[in-house]
């Protein structure tokens, strides 16, 4: 061996013990609660957005703007350090083999039914329930494989399968490939028609799965009232800032009591910054609109609430930007509070 080959070896070997020692630094300094829950992710290269046990989250919605399959969904979530997605139903039943919608949305573009599209649309629904009712649960299995081995886990599911014209067999499909899926919860908008949630309650309580119930302007704290005492399955999917934008008896005194007094019934949240209705109720990045993101991220973790925090990303991108990495910028504001 060349004098050239052994100090090369030597140093990659100096390299691997020096690498090593701040691994080793790094578990210990973590404490024995936090390695357990990080140590992996630390050592693998996996994202890890459990932050002293709140778990901060992402919604599919939030990389809307971009391509969006099952794997480049996951790379996202990698890319931004999100270990944990509510995973919305499109692209995952794309994966497993669903026929193909004849009608293509484009987000932001206002979209005309005509006839002709209302037809095509009745044809496909009719199309989506046939292949509901009778699609195996392998590839959602698959998909939760593919997740997990990434570091990434799936708490909720939000499939456009549990609305009231939904058949009893395309719920109970979605409520099975949630819990095939991995998820604690499917998310679907508060219904007005108290019979329709107390439908998916019955269901939900069938399959051990929660339907957490999101609100959007209409959030109030008793908005949820009726749907909560109909099934111990019927649970919220608050979002903190629909409930500051509503503005009204709704401020942050009100939304930081709501979760503490109905925190074993909400199963997610999601987290946004949104003006209250006196300064106009925009989008805002986060830091500069009125949700108390503080406060609800501390409390969060001063009570050890098991809520996944989930970042639901609507403010406009800036130039030069994406979705991407503006997730990740909200992600490092949360952690940046849950570390402080």
């Amino acid at each position: 061996m060349s004098n050239t080959n052994k100090i090369e070896q030597a140093s990659s070997r100096r390299q691997f013990l020096y690498q090593g020692s701040l691994a080793s630094m790094g578990l210990l300094l973590m404490g024995k609660s936090a390695m357990a829950a990080n140590s992996l992710a630390f050592l693998s290269g996996q994202p890890n957005s459990l932050i002293n046990g709140v778990q901060i989250g992402a919604i599919t919605y939030s990389f809307r703007t971009m391509p969006g399959t099952a794997e480049q969904i996951l790379q996202y979530c990698v890319d931004a350090n999100i270990s944990a997605i509510e995973l919305m139903g499109e692209a995952i039943e794309e994966f497993a083999g669903a026929p193909k919608n004849p009608i293509q949305w484009v987000p932001g573009k206002k979209f005309e039914f005509t006839d002709a599209v209302k037809a095509q649309l009745k044809e496909y629904q009719v199309q989506m329930a046939n292949w509901r009712t009778t699609v195996s649960m392998d590839k959602f299995k698959e998909i939760r494989k593919m997740y997990n081995k990434a570091g990434v886990s799936i708490y909720a599911f939000k499939v456009n399968a549990i609305n009231p014209n939904n058949t009893d067999g395309e719920i109970e499909y979605a409520l099975k490939a949630a819990k095939t899926l991995g998820a604690k919860s499917i998310t679907v908008e508060l219904p007005n028609d108290a019979a329709h949630s107390k439908r998916l309650g019955d269901l939900g309580e069938k399959h051990g799965i929660y339907i957490g119930y999101h609100a959007h302007l209409q959030a109030t704290d008793t908005a949820w009232d009726i749907a909560l005492a109909q099934s111990p399955y019927n649970s919220m999917n608050l979002d903190c800032g629909h409930y500051i934008a509503a503005g009204g008896a709704n401020t942050k005194e009100t939304l930081l009591a709501l979760i503490e007094a109905k925190h074993d019934r909400i199963t997610s949240m999601h987290i946004k910054d949104r003006h209250n209705k006196v300064n106009g109720e925009k989008n805002m990045p986060w830091g500069q609109g009125d949700t108390p993101i503080k406060e609800v991220l501390t409390l969060l973790r001063k009570k050890k609430y098991k809520i996944p925090a989930t970042i639901e990303l609507e403010y406009d991108i800036p130039s030069g930007s994406d979705a991407v990495k503006e997730t990740k910028i909200c992600f490092d504001y949360a952690k940046q509070i849950l570390e402080s």
